[in-house]
């Protein structure tokens, strides 16, 4: 799998030829990423909530993509009214080829710009090839993530929110990492995007080094492998 920071919770998965685009965001910054929806081969979208800083963009793939699946909660899905949508909830997941992504909890709100209720907000795990990498879309710590491990397995790659304000900060995805999730690898997302989310990533990189994690905060358009 491979796994490219398209800002904020924004994520490029490559896997066997699909691609999955998460949270649509990608316009924002652009500029620096030098993504262009129009050149790119988009198979699913994927949605961890509501907020505008996750789907901004998202009508846009579908004008480009009309063939492609929306996955997401069933109150994202008629949102969107996408004839292609996978709806599932909590407990369920969407599967493809031998990759399997499952919804879990999320700790945070979730509604749309013009006030449409949108669902509860979720993570995500993708299973695959003995491998499972947890996206967990904008959260506090909670202790659902103790159990991740213990239903799906070792979890192979966290990609965690660290900006604080709004979820977790690096801090406290640290602990949720080493304590909870026991993961080992971590990706740092949903950070520096606006004021609020400002966060000293010095400070950061050495609050995971302390708990012996191997900790990237992506540089916009970096891209890793699985």
């Amino acid at each position: 799998m491979k796994i490219k920071f398209l800002g904020q919770n924004c994520f490029l998965f490559t896997y066997n030829g699909t691609t999955i685009l998460s949270d649509p965001f990608y316009n924002f910054q652009k500029e620096q990423t030098g993504f262009d929806i129009s050149s790119q081969k988009i198979d699913y979208v994927l949605i961890t909530h509501a907020h505008g800083d996750h789907i901004a963009d998202v009508k846009e793939v579908l004008v480009n993509y009309p063939d492609c699946a929306v996955i997401g909660q069933p109150e994202i899905c008629e949102y969107f009214n996408h004839p292609n949508s996978i709806d599932i909830n909590f407990g369920g997941s969407a599967k493809f080829d031998d990759m399997k992504i499952s919804m879990v909890p999320a700790h945070h709100t979730s509604s749309f710009p013009d006030g449409t209720y949108g669902g509860q907000p979720c993570g995500y795990i993708f299973r695959f090839q003995g491998k499972n990498v947890y996206l967990a879309g904008d959260t506090g710590v909670m202790a659902d993530m103790a159990y991740f491990p213990q239903l799906f397995g070792e979890i192979t790659l966290s990609i965690l929110p660290i900006g604080g304000h709004y979820t977790m900060c690096a801090r406290k995805a640290a602990f949720a990492a080493s304590e909870l999730l026991k993961c080992k690898k971590v990706i740092g997302c949903h950070f520096d995007t606006f004021p609020p989310i400002k966060i000293n990533q010095d400070s950061a990189k050495q609050l995971f080094a302390e708990k012996n994690i191997d900790f990237s905060i992506p540089k916009l358009g970096e891209e890793f492998e699985i």
